[in-house]
């Protein structure tokens, strides 16, 4: 029975050994280079290296110039294009509540459809009841207008043609 006792004390210093090496294993693991398999990668480029952050996703052209190596980054489309779209966003919510402030919705179905219109056609002939004649409905004012305009350019068209007629009768002869 000595020897179960033995063990059960060894047990507790083998675990703690265990857990020791596991968290200096992961330290050693997190303290790679930055460079080596860690958290760079890079790639050669005619003047340079690209150089591509693998935590954040980042990505910048390094140049060795006459003072040293200088990383800059490259513009990012996807956050130009995400600002962009958060913008548009922003302006959609702001217009959608100037116009629930300017009218009240509509709440409920309009059980029946609005009545379509078209400004351009007639209305049919009406018939008297008592005498059976056709009304025909007189022109509006604005088609009178259309019409007396167009009468208007046709007469100085059929003029000038006249002069220049007259012109080409008294040029010839």
């Amino acid at each position: 029975m000595s020897t179960a006792t033995s063990s059960s004390k060894f047990l507790p210093i083998i675990a703690a050994a265990a857990l020791t090496l596991c968290v200096a294993g992961h330290a050693r693991a997190g303290a790679l280079p930055d460079t080596e398999n860690g958290r760079y990668a890079l790639s050669p480029l005619a003047d340079g290296v690209l150089r591509l952050d693998t935590r954040t996703g980042a990505v910048s052209t390094c140049n060795n110039s006459g003072a040293g190596w200088a990383c800059y980054a490259v513009p990012d489309e996807r956050a130009a294009l995400d600002a962009e779209i958060g913008r548009l966003q922003a302006d959609n919510e702001k217009m959608k509540a100037q116009l629930a402030e300017r009218e009240p919705t509509v709440t409920g179905k309009i059980d029946e459809p609005l009545p379509k219109s078209d400004s351009l056609k007639k209305s049919e002939p009406k018939v008297a009841e008592g005498e059976r004649k056709i009304e025909i409905p007189l022109p509006s004012d604005r088609d009178m207008d259309r019409m007396m305009s167009f009468l208007e350019r046709a007469w100085r068209r059929l003029i000038e043609m006249a002069n220049r007629v007259q012109k080409d009768v008294n040029g010839k002869i």
